[in-house]
């Protein structure tokens, strides 16, 4: 939750000159601090009717001094004073209705006692009532909810606020005077009377604050659908209407917003763009996305499509993103759009970073793969700063400068640090504290945070995150950018004889037409010659219109070359791509490349001298896929994973090739296969690392045929079994992007293989069929401890996710079934596998697993023991010991007492420690339970039950 003011709060904000009012405030609040017989109350004479008449007049003063209010401040200050202002209509509205209800008592009659009654004086009670109808914190308008919504909870306060006037008037002498009727029906009259007068009050006056304060009245637009608009352009008209364009800024200042005005270029910023299309501008070719909204909170599953399936949809995005900026949210928690590769997040913050330039905010962007890793919110913000200045500018210097302007800093590609291999999983909660420290110095800042949705589950979720979903596009959107990309092009593809790209040919490729991204490339695609009008039956797949596209640019590019000279740059390309992925970044430097593409694409066999006259880095990059941060990095993060399956998929069928030109020759029969490309595409990295390079394998592998694949899964499971034997030497050595030991890439390469394997097969494939003989699972169980040690968490981590699994027992044999599709990830058997070191640790899990799956009757404290069992001696952390334990937790008259040592066993390990708290909160264990133990807290929070 964010906190919003109180009338306590907002008397201080704006200013009170009625000192009996504000008397009568203090000493609740100082009462409810210290307690009410220290507070004293000697020189307290003001009652009730007295305080509803000054509650009244200030709130007419406040109505009166609006526009005085809102001029001559900071943006932050203005949001502050118009929440407090709204804070006064509320109670101000409360006040006036409890004066006109039909009560069986006037409120002057209530003031005219000063006894003690029931052993409380007056006083006290008085104070105690003051205290609950004016210090708690009362609802403010957000613009991620309905105006109904913000009603309710203003009722929701007024009922509290009855309830609180019940139990004062039951406490006076005056309440032993009514008959016993009235004494009945008094908390239902005050629950019915007030509440009801006060939300019509209510409605009046936030309608006259709306007219008086534009900020209310974008908060109401928020749920109207408006007329299509492209660049965010109504956000630039609704800033307008809230503060003039700023002028006059000092040299820095003006400088930031120059940098971040990058409206007239064009839609791609990137290299080399094609010459016979034009490219819309940012500020013509952008369309504002639909967007779900939702405050997450710890059991949120954001990462999950279909939990977003029931959330809000807002159907004016541009009106949101005015109403959040300047509500107080804003400055209090981090805003988090989350949306799928291609879906405009970076786009999105760059069209929002140049409407915010000329108002009342300053906008910093920071581009998260330009930055340090593993640096603090304030050192990313700042390198970004001396990125954008190119000079260095501390953070606090530039807001001074900025004089009043409300700071927003848009942090895109958080994916792209937790894909880096680094662990920052508390990078919102750090962002949150940022702003807490900002706003405690007196510089609050609005934060918005991109990352692909789902990255979303690696993330802790601090309190008051709000999250947008980035939404694909509508028929109707994708309509109206064809249109526009019709307006741009219909006179340059006329010279051609060809058409721009009508929607209905679009539409027929399904999803690829409605993420912004893919929807341009087709455009793209479909410019070199129509193809997509002469029309394939089947909707292209995105790996087939991301090499379509690459082969036909280069082709126009080099003037129709042969297919060897296009799959010679598509080689280099995807070095390119997998440098970067050794390196676990998304920018790679000129120097790294000039080193790594002569030692792949020419082996590095040729005279060093003759690589050093080539300009390699230029050569690969000077494409439009390419666009530059500090560094070389891909126009979208796509093509680089697209490029590393390729490439894959090239040394998969150079290594078929290799075999079938040796045919049956004798000496082909004894050699070793040529497996030595494989083995330096395949050997740095796992590919599963980045999700979206195994999908793109398996599109690949589609298009190749049944025999073809058959004869790649007999080789490549004759090199799984040798992989982890001494080969002799070896070609492309000089390929080093990082200096892995030779044990990682083993691991690496073992692991690639195994992938592959199970992706060629199209089946399920027993891990004896490629491990065949006695103790296959022991062999098995050596791969995986390998893999699991040398991977790191995010190779090992993506391999559970991609290598689906699942243990059988066949004829009293076991066994494990790779690439089975009921399973969810390598899964528990699997790892129960590689971590359980005989055959009695696996009968266990499996007995555990019946137990629990089947129902079978198994004792709690049995249960218990076999999983302590699993954790003392076989140290087993799999999915099922997770579900096991919130499964057990969960069981009525469940013994929590017993549970806890072995949640404190599983959170031991620092290294798994956030992997396992994730799982088990999924699992069913509540987080306060688990932090209770992190921190040591040895007294159960629930009483034991008993032995079941």
């Amino acid at each position: 939750m964010i906190e919003t003011p109180s009338y306590a709060d907002a008397l201080r904000i704006l200013g009170c000159k009625d000192g009996r009012l504000a008397k009568v405030i203090g000493f609740a609040a100082a009462a409810e601090r210290s307690g009410w017989a220290l507070a004293g109350a000697g020189q307290l004479v003001l009652g009730l009717a007295d305080m509803r008449a000054s509650v009244m007049r200030f709130g007419e003063d406040v109505a009166g001094r609006m526009r005085e209010l809102r001029s001559g401040v900071g943006r932050h200050t203005r949001t502050q004073r118009l929440a407090a202002a709204h804070a006064v209509i509320v109670v101000s509205a409360y006040f006036e209705a409890l004066g006109e209800a039909k009560l069986p008592f006037t409120l002057d009659k209530l003031d005219r006692t000063d006894q003690i009654s029931h052993g409380v004086p007056t006083r006290e009670r008085f104070a105690r009532l003051m205290a609950e109808l004016l210090l708690q914190r009362l609802p403010t308008p957000e613009p991620h909810l309905p105006y109904a919504e913000t009603r309710q909870a203003v009722e929701r306060a007024y009922l509290r606020m009855s309830e609180a006037m019940a139990g004062y008037v039951g406490g006076l002498p005056v309440w032993d005077e009514l008959t016993v009727d009235d004494q009945l029906l008094l908390p239902r009259m005050l629950s019915e009377g007030p509440p009801a007068h006060a939300l019509r009050i209510y409605d009046e006056d936030y309608r006259s604050l709306a007219l008086d304060s534009h900020e209310f009245g974008v908060r109401s637009l928020v749920t109207e659908r408006p007329q299509p608009a492209t660049a965010l352009s109504r956000v630039a008209w609704l800033l307008a209407e809230l503060a003039p364009p700023r002028v006059g800024d000092r040299p820095v200042i003006h400088l930031a917003r120059m940098a971040a005005n990058l409206l007239d270029q064009p839609l791609l910023l990137a290299g080399k763009l094609p010459e016979d299309v034009y490219l819309p501008l940012l500020g013509e070719g952008y369309l504002t996305p639909l967007c779900r909204v939702a405050e997450l909170t710890r059991e949120a599953a954001p990462a999950q499509r279909e939990w977003w399936e029931g959330r809000r949809l807002l159907p004016d995005t541009e009106a949101f993103l005015v109403g959040h900026l300047t509500s107080l949210r804003a400055t209090q928690a981090p805003l988090l759009v989350l949306g799928e590769p291609g879906s405009g997040k970076t786009k999105l913050t760059e069209v929002l970073a140049a409407r915010l330039a000329r108002s009342e905010f300053l906008p910093i962007r920071v581009d998260l793969q330009g930055v340090a890793a593993r640096a603090s919110v304030t050192e990313q913000i700042e390198q970004a700063i001396g990125a954008m200045l190119d000079e260095h500018v501390e953070y606090a210097e530039l807001v001074a400068a900025a004089d009043g302007a409300l700071p927003v800093i848009l942090l895109d590609g958080f994916d792209e640090l937790v894909q880096g291999g680094v662990n920052r999983y508390d990078y919102l909660a750090q962002v949150q504290e940022f702003q807490r420290q900002e706003a405690g110095q007196g510089r609050p800042a609005a934060v918005i945070v991109t990352s692909r949705t789902v990255v979303a589950e690696r993330m802790r979720f601090p309190d008051g995150l709000l999250a947008l979903q980035l939404q694909p596009f509508e028929d109707d959107q994708v309509r109206q950018w064809l249109e526009i990309w019709d307006q741009a092009n219909r006179a340059l593809l006329a010279r051609r004889d060809l058409k721009p790209l009508p929607a209905e040919a679009a539409l027929a490729h399904g999803e690829m037409a409605r993420q912004p991204l893919l929807l341009l490339l087709l455009a793209l695609y479909d410019a070199g010659g129509n193809a997509l009008q002469r029309g394939a039956a089947e909707p292209l797949k995105r790996s087939r219109l991301y090499e379509v596209l690459l082969r036909d640019f280069t082709e126009r590019e080099t003037g129709g070359a042969r297919r060897v000279l296009i799959d010679q740059e598509l080689v280099m390309l995807g070095t390119v791509a997998l440098s970067m992925l050794a390196r676990g970044r998304q920018v790679i430097t000129d120097e790294a490349l000039n080193r790594d593409l002569p030692a792949l694409c020419h082996g590095g066999e040729d005279d060093p001298e003759e690589h050093a006259r080539v300009d390699w880095a230029r050569k690969a990059t000077e494409r439009f896929f390419f666009v530059r941060r500090n560094g070389h990095a891909f126009l979208h993060s796509t093509f680089g994973e697209f490029l590393v399956a390729w490439l894959t998929m090239y040394a998969l069928r150079d290594l078929d090739r290799r075999r079938r030109l040796a045919g049956d020759e004798p000496l082909a029969l004894v050699q070793s296969v040529d497996d030595d490309l494989l083995y330096a595409v395949t050997s740095h990295s796992c590919l599963a690392e980045r999700g979206p390079t195994v999908g793109f394998i398996l599109e690949l592998l589609e298009e190749v045929p049944a025999a073809v694949r058959a004869r790649c899964v007999e080789q490549l499971t004759g090199l799984l079994r040798r992989s982890l034997h001494e080969r002799g030497r070896r070609h492309f050595t000089g390929f080093r992007p990082v200096r892995h030991t030779m044990t990682r890439r083993l691991a690496a390469y073992s692991a690639n293989l195994t992938l592959l394997i199970v992706a060629a097969s199209g089946e399920p494939v027993a891990v004896s069929s490629l491990l065949p003989g006695p103790g296959h699972l022991e062999r098995w169980a050596s791969f995986t401890h390998l893999w699991k040690g040398q991977l790191g968490e995010e190779g090992w981590t993506g391999l559970l996710t991609a290598l689906s699994a699942r243990r059988v027992v066949e004829d009293g044999e076991e066994d494990v079934v790779l690439g089975v599709t009921e399973t969810s990830g390598m899964g528990d058997a699997v790892v129960a596998v590689a971590t359980g070191h005989s055959p009695h640790h696996r009968r266990l899990l499996d007995l555990l697993l019946r137990a629990l799956g089947e129902g079978r009757a198994l004792p709690f404290r049995e249960r218990v023991a076999i999983l302590e069992e699993l954790l003392r001696t076989a140290a087993v952390r799999s999915p099922a010991m997770h579900r096991a334990i919130g499964a057990m937790w969960a069981e009525d008259g469940a013994d929590h007492a017993a549970l806890r040592p072995l949640l404190r066993a599983m959170l031991a390990d620092p290294a798994d420690r956030m992997a396992t708290w994730e799982q088990l909160v999924k699992a069913g264990v509540p987080e306060t339970v688990l932090w209770d133990i992190h921190e040591g807290v040895t007294e159960p929070t629930d009483p034991p039950a008993a032995p079941r």
